[in-house]
Formats: structure tokens, C-alpha cells, sequence
């Protein structure tokens, strides 16, 4: 009883004190030691006064590490927990009154079961949460950070595109200047990339700010999500086509990126109206060591299990995919 005591207090003080770090870890000690407190009633009673009805020392006690894993790890660590107690109660009591430790046993899982989805539903409301009033937060300072810059660098941007038209160094200024116009607006009016707690990012929002004065973004009514990863990979292959576009389709061509949720798939496409390219153009540029198609387009799409195909057609050329199902362009 003294150790029983003794681990009573470690354990209190331990899943007050580091709760949320090393839980499951505590829990699965604090069962391990549950555990052999049950089998230390052999120290006080012999194994047929146990079978015969006789009380175990840890009682209700042991109901502690199944609630422990169930919270810590849901329905599933407590589910866990109340079979390793339950084994050991089998093992000492045998079952010639099993009807009884059934009814035990069962209540054992019941607690379990039920403790652990409440934990789980619990952690994935307060997330929700979390995120909802991370993106009211983000909304909130996007807006002052949108008046801001409107009244302030937007309106200079504008002055030195219209004092720029006179040719000459002054009218690359004012290009310029329209081009950071056009990527500060796409800025301060796209969502926030992170749409959940669980790695998820909005596709949409990242390839918003791509927006241009010569690449045009278009995106569906409603946020796409996708894991954080697969959005930044997408998100840089895209960028790299469109550098293609910027050194090889010649200097008046204009580019645009059109994303569509297809479900179960989501096509990417860039396309542009420059001079184009070939297949054979391509091959000797990853010939040569040119890896921008190859690698940083080709090689990030197949990665994440997706399809890429160039062609000079209005057809779109970029795709990739929610897995598992298969992406065409």
C-alpha cells in the first residue's frame, strides 16, 4: 500500500507538471506499474484466496493509467489500457466467476472507450477554435495592414507608374513599380495560407500572391486544402514555370495560373503567349544540366505522385493531385 501511495503522487505530480510532453510516455509507466502492484497482491494472498472472490489490493485504483491513456492518446490508448487491466485480472482471478469479472471488465472498456473519444473530440474542438480565431486575428490585421498600405505605399507606387510614361529609364521605373503594385494588392486581399491545425494550407492563397502585372491568377470561389508540404511544392514548381516564362517567352508575354479543385484532383495549369517551346528543346536542356523542367517542375510533380505535361496548345500544361487518385493535363 505504501507504494501505492508513493506512485500516487509521482504520477499527480507528473501529469500535472508535464502534461501535453511526455503523457503517453507516463501512462504506459504508470499502467506498467498498475500492473504490478495488481500481481504484489500475491504478497498478502495466495492465488486460490484470490480466485475464490478475494479482493485485489489496487481495487478501483487500477482504473487510473486506462482514463491516463485514453486521454492521452483517445480511444484507442484506452481501449489499450482496459485490455492490459483486464488481462491481468483474468490472470490472477481465473474464471470461475467470470459472469462477475466480465461485468468488470466490461465497465473497464466502456470507461475507456468513452473517455477517450470525449478527449479526442475535445482536442479537435479546441484546435477548430484555435483556428478560427487565429484566421479572425489574421483577417483583422490584414485589414489594417491593407489600409496602411494602401493610403501610404500603394498611392506612391501609382504616382511613379504615372510619372514614368515619358520613356526611357523613368518608364522601367513605372514597369516595375506596376509590378509591385499588382504582387502588394494580391497580397493584402488573399486569405491566409493555413486553413486547419492538422498541416493543412490553402493552395489558393499561395499562388495568389504569384499575381503579377503579366501573370494572372485564378482561383476557385472557396479555399483549396491541401498538406502544407504539397502546397509549397506545388506553389515552387509553379514559380519555376513561371520564370521559364519570364526568360524564354520573350518580353511581352503574359502568363496565367489557373487552378481548379476537381474533387479528388486538383489541376494546376500555367500557361502563357510567348514563343513556346519543344520537346526536343527541353530534352537538350536537361541534357546540358538545364534542370529547371526536369527537376524543379517534373521532379516535385512526380513526387508527390502527380502528372506534368508541356505542349504548345492552349491546353493547360502543369497538374498534380490529391492522392490517390490520378491527375491528367
Amino acid at each position: 500500500m505504501s507504494l501505492i501511495a508513493v506512485w500516487t503522487a509521482v504520477v499527480t505530480f507528473g501529469y500535472g507538471r508535464y502534461w501535453g510532453h511526455h503523457t503517453t510516455r507516463l501512462a504506459v509507466c504508470d499502467l506498467a506499474v498498475t500492473i504490478g502492484c495488481m500481481a504484489g497482491t500475491l504478497l498478502a494472498q495466495p492465488l486460490s484466496h484470490l480466485q475464490n472472490g478475494a479482493s485485489l489490493l489496487t481495487s478501483v485504483w487500477a482504473t487510473g493509467p486506462v482514463l491516463a491513456l485514453a486521454i492521452a492518446r483517445g480511444r484507442d490508448g484506452g481501449l489499450l489500457g482496459a485490455v492490459a487491466i483486464s488481462g491481468a485480472t483474468l490472470l490472477l482471478r481465473g474464471t470461475d466467476d467470470l459472469a462477475r469479472q466480465l461485468y468488470n471488465i466490461q465497465l473497464l472498456l466502456v470507461a475507456g472507450l468513452v473517455v477517450g473519444y470525449a478527449a479526442t473530440t475535445t482536442r479537435r474542438a479546441s484546435a477548430r477554435l484555435t483556428d478560427a480565431i487565429a484566421a479572425e486575428s489574421a483577417a483583422a490585421e490584414r485589414l489594417r495592414l491593407g489600409r496602411t498600405i494602401h493610403d501610404g505605399v500603394l498611392q506612391v507606387l501609382a504616382q511613379v507608374q504615372r510619372s514614368g510614361r515619358g520613356g526611357g529609364d523613368a518608364a522601367r521605373l513605372a514597369d516595375l513599380a506596376a509590378e509591385q503594385e499588382v504582387a502588394l494588392r494580391a497580397l493584402i486581399t488573399s486569405s491566409p495560407a493555413t486553413t486547419s491545425g492538422t498541416g493543412e494550407s490553402d493552395l489558393g492563397a499561395a499562388l495568389a500572391v504569384l499575381a503579377t502585372t503579366r501573370v494572372e491568377v485564378v482561383l476557385p470561389a472557396h479555399p483549396v486544402p491541401l498538406p502544407a508540404a504539397t502546397v509549397a511544392e506545388l506553389t515552387a514548381a509553379v514559380t519555376e514555370a513561371l520564370a521559364n516564362v519570364a526568360r524564354h517567352a520573350g518580353p511581352d508575354a503574359r502568363a496565367w495560373v489557373v487552378l481548379e479543385d476537381l474533387g479528388d484532383e486538383v489541376l494546376v495549369a500555367v500557361r502563357d503567349d510567348g514563343v513556346g517551346t519543344t520537346s526536343e528543346r527541353l530534352d537538350g536542356a536537361a541534357a546540358d544540366g538545364r534542370l529547371g523542367v526536369s527537376q524543379s517542375i517534373r521532379g516535385r510533380i512526380a513526387d508527390l505522385g502527380g502528372d506534368v505535361a508541356v505542349r504548345r496548345t492552349p491546353r493547360p500544361p502543369c497538374g498534380s493531385r490529391r492522392p490517390p487518385a490520378r491527375t491528367s493535363c
